[in-house]
């Protein structure tokens, strides 16, 4: 079996810079969390489209359009 070395090991805190020292005792839970229904699917967008559609009601008013345009055969096997 090797022998451990009896140099003192930097502990994680030395080790890390102090940008990375986090306090998790002044934590605070995430307020965004309760505002995605749990029926939602939450998706991101390439920053190009997001310049277009900036809030949920415009990107939903888009792909109801695009629904609307779809063949009747697409949207069967979309429902089951």
């Amino acid at each position: 079996m090797k022998k451990t070395s009896t140099k003192s090991r930097k502990t994680r805190s030395e080790d890390m810079q102090a940008e990375y020292d986090f306090n998790y005792s002044k934590a605070k839970p995430n307020r965004f969390a309760g505002r995605i229904a749990k029926n939602r699917t939450v998706v991101l967008l390439d920053p190009e489209v997001s310049k277009v559609f900036t809030d949920s009601e415009s990107v939903n008013a888009a792909l109801r359009a695009l629904i609307v345009a779809l063949p009747q055969r697409v949207k069967r096997e979309a429902r089951k």
